[in-house]
């Protein structure tokens, strides 16, 4: 891809990150810091990352979740596990200021990646270890998928919640679609990454421990800090009393009114029903009691009206709430478009918006430099 005005914003142009990743974690760390600049050369096996076996596939099997992972990534083929393949490593770690690692701790060692001996050989190096439940502790060396994490992390069992729970009350407690725990441990890893770097003027390299339990736990900070109320939260529990998800006549509106006037404003939006206005409901406690009773007569209310009335005529009385996008809705909104959040990119399987990043850095969106790489394309 060409060089734009766009390209040249980006905060970590001069950085080299090496990242072996056969996971979700590391790959999306590594991922944001490339969107951010950063050079980033994925180092994998002969048969290629197990991320490049991920469904689902697009057309010619290609990953998916690989393709967006690794966008703008290189490919080093190097066997870690032979002396050329470790040599090869030792090579760009020698170029590299980030390295960005999930390899099993058990692993670690004969391959040369081990704490001690990464810092040995590179002191000078940001270290960042990337494992579902961290790289010391009890549980350092287990495994874990997503469902794992979630559920290890406490978030799964409030799942599902508000109108899900509702809808399918039998539903067993399972997990966030996708790599939700995984992507948590990865912006965590970022993050940590970027401090470390920060600080390695002063302090040399630094041995950076994320565990992706750790990370997607600090989502549910909510709940662990209402037990100090002695408060146990559950999902059927695990709502707003009133508001929240509100189904409507074409799709679904998101309501949350925590203040006296935006209640106020509410009464006038449905109309200003006798129920609204029993005096009872001034007291924003008799309100919690009676949030059963006050959702069932915003969703009869909401149920013959159109998304995009309630919230024009909503946020015109300064009521909180918002529309529910869906994904296809999303890649279409002429805001995104006018950010940059969407770029098309060549995954190998066609041509595809592919989201870019979060961040804007001077007003600009960031690019990706390319789509995912072919397997070893880096070793020439």
């Amino acid at each position: 891809m060409p060089t734009s005005p766009l390209t040249s914003l980006r905060p970590l142009d001069s950085l080299r990150i090496v990242v072996i990743a056969r996971g979700v974690a590391a790959a999306y760390a590594a991922r944001l810091l490339g969107t951010m600049g950063a050079e980033v050369v994925l180092v994998e096996p002969p048969q290629g990352s197990p991320l490049r076996r991920q469904p689902p596939f697009l057309a010619n099997q290609v990953s998916a979740l690989f393709a967006y992972l690794a966008a703008g990534f290189r490919s080093q083929v190097a066997e870690l596990d032979t002396a050329h393949g470790r040599a090869t490593l030792g090579a760009l770690l020698s170029q590299a200021d980030i390295l960005i690692d999930d390899t099993p701790l058990a692993e670690r060692k004969p391959l040369g990646l081990d704490e001690a001996s990464v810092a040995q050989s590179h002191p000078d190096l940001v270290h960042v270890s990337v494992l579902p439940f961290g790289a010391h502790g009890p549980k350092a060396e287990w495994k874990g998928e997503d469902v794992q994490i979630q559920h290890a992390s406490g978030e799964g069992y409030l799942l599902p919640n508000g109108l899900a729970v509702e809808m399918f009350p039998d539903r067993a407690p399972l997990k966030v679609h996708g790599h939700f725990g995984a992507m948590q441990g990865g912006i965590a890893a970022a993050l940590g990454a970027l401090s470390a770097l920060w600080a390695r003027p002063d302090v040399g390299g630094q041995f950076v421990d994320i565990a992706s339990q750790d990370a997607t736990l600090a989502v549910g900070a909510f709940a662990i800090q209402r037990l100090g109320d002695g408060s146990i939260e559950h999902r059927v529990e695990r709502s707003f009393r009133y508001g929240g998800v509100i189904p409507c006549a074409d799709g679904y509106v998101e309501l949350l009114t925590l203040e006296q006037r935006q209640w106020e404003g509410l009464v006038k939006l449905l109309g200003e029903p006798a129920w609204a206005l029993d005096p009872a409901l001034a007291d924003s406690l008799e309100r919690s009691r009676q949030g059963p009773m006050i959702n069932g007569n915003i969703r009869a209310w909401a149920a013959v009206r159109k998304v995009e009335d309630i919230v024009r005529e909503g946020q015109a009385l300064s009521v909180p709430l918002a529309k529910y996008y869906t994904p296809a809705e999303v890649v279409r909104d002429p805001h995104e478009k006018v950010r940059g959040l969407f770029q098309p990119v060549d995954t190998g399987a066609g041509v595809f918006d592919m989201l870019v990043s979060p961040f804007q850095f001077d007003g600009a969106a960031l690019e990706l430099r390319s789509g995912p790489p072919a397997l070893g394309e880096y070793n020439a």
